[in-house]
Formats: structure tokens, C-alpha cells, sequence
């Protein structure tokens, strides 16, 4: 059964991942207010105080739910707080999530900081919730996204097509990819250790 311990610490030695607060928007909202344009494909955007405010509030409201289960990301190196990222459409019939809404400060993209997330992420979604499934998404136009999430492990499964709206406007198609727990124990998670520690 999948718990939601409320002061679950995901840590190594690059970064920390501990349960989002609404304290925390005074970490955040820098990066809503500075870099508004860091989230183009996002479904919901928490560009702006407003936005952030509210992305965060909602992120608390479907912890509480047992929905999701956000983050905020502490980078050791930079000594700061950096980006968010969660766990969500937890289903606990099912014993699978999704893992996404995840962001980081545009100075901390592309350093590495993701790949010790995810490996965080899926060791205890695997390993100590024991999913048979995790699944990502992501709008079909992001290529570094999709990218990363390939060179992880991730299984392209196909495209939702027109599955959202854009809080810009229009709709996005979502391409669908996943890691089951079969495959972590016998390939991905040595993947990704290797791509983390050479």
C-alpha cells in the first residue's frame, strides 16, 4: 500500500527533495517573476506571483487529496533552492503514478541536478512504494524533455493527441512514456546509476 509519510526526504549527495510548503514560494517566486517564459508547454503555468501562488497551493491541496506528492528541489552545489518537481495521478489500486511537473531555474537545466532526481524518484517509487508502473508525459513539441526522459530508460508508448489545453491557448498533445518495475530492476536503474556516477 502506498503511504504519504508527511516528511518524506529524498536525498543524495548532489540534491535534496523535501515535501513542498507554502512557505516556499519565497524560493520559487523569483524564478515565476524573473523567468516567466520558463514554462511554454505547460498545461498549468506558474509564471507570474499569481501563478506560482497558485501552483503551489493546488500542489498542498492534492497531497492532502493522497493524489500527488510535490517537492522542492534543493541543489547542494548552488546551495539553493532551485525547482519542484512530483510525484501525481498516484492510483493506489493500480500501484502506479505518474512522475512530472517537474522545473528547474533556468541556470540549473542541463548540470546533471535532473538525473539525481530521477534516480531518487524512481528508486523509492520502485523500491520502497514497490509501483508496478511509473509513467511520464510530456507535450510532444518539448525534445529535450523527451530526450531526457529516453536517455533515463523511458519507453515511448505513443501520443494523446489534442489531450490538453495551453494556458496560452490551443491545445497540446502529450507524448506517453514509462518504465515498468521489471525493466528498473533489470536494466534501468543500473543505467541511470552509471550515467550518474561514471
Amino acid at each position: 500500500m502506498i503511504d504519504f509519510p508527511q516528511d518524506l526526504m529524498l536525498e543524495d549527495d548532489r540534491v535534496m527533495l523535501r515535501p513542498l510548503e507554502e512557505t516556499d514560494l519565497a524560493y520559487l517566486v523569483p524564478f515565476a517573476v524573473n523567468e516567466p517564459d520558463n514554462w511554454p508547454y505547460a498545461h498549468v503555468s506558474p509564471a507570474g506571483r499569481k501563478g506560482m501562488e497558485q501552483y503551489v497551493r493546488t500542489a498542498i491541496d492534492q497531497r492532502t487529496a493522497r493524489k500527488e506528492y510535490p517537492f522542492i528541489v534543493f541543489d547542494k552545489r548552488a546551495g539553493l533552492y532551485v525547482g519542484s518537481t512530483r510525484f501525481y495521478d498516484i492510483q493506489l489500486e493500480s500501484v502506479t503514478a505518474q512522475l512530472g511537473y517537474t522545473w528547474y531555474g533556468k541556470n540549473y537545466q542541463r548540470t546533471g541536478l535532473n538525473r539525481h532526481c530521477k534516480w531518487l524518484m524512481l528508486t523509492y517509487a520502485f523500491e520502497s512504494w514497490g509501483l508496478e508502473r511509473v509513467e511520464f508525459r510530456a507535450d510532444v513539441r518539448n525534445e529535450k524533455s523527451i530526450l531526457a526522459m529516453k536517455a533515463i530508460g523511458c519507453i515511448e508508448e505513443g501520443v494523446l493527441r489534442n489531450n490538453l489545453p495551453l494556458e496560452s491557448g490551443g491545445r497540446r498533445s502529450s507524448i506517453v512514456l514509462s518504465i515498468l518495475k521489471d525493466e528498473w530492476f533489470t536494466g534501468v536503474r543500473e543505467l541511470l546509476r552509471k550515467k550518474i556516477y561514471p
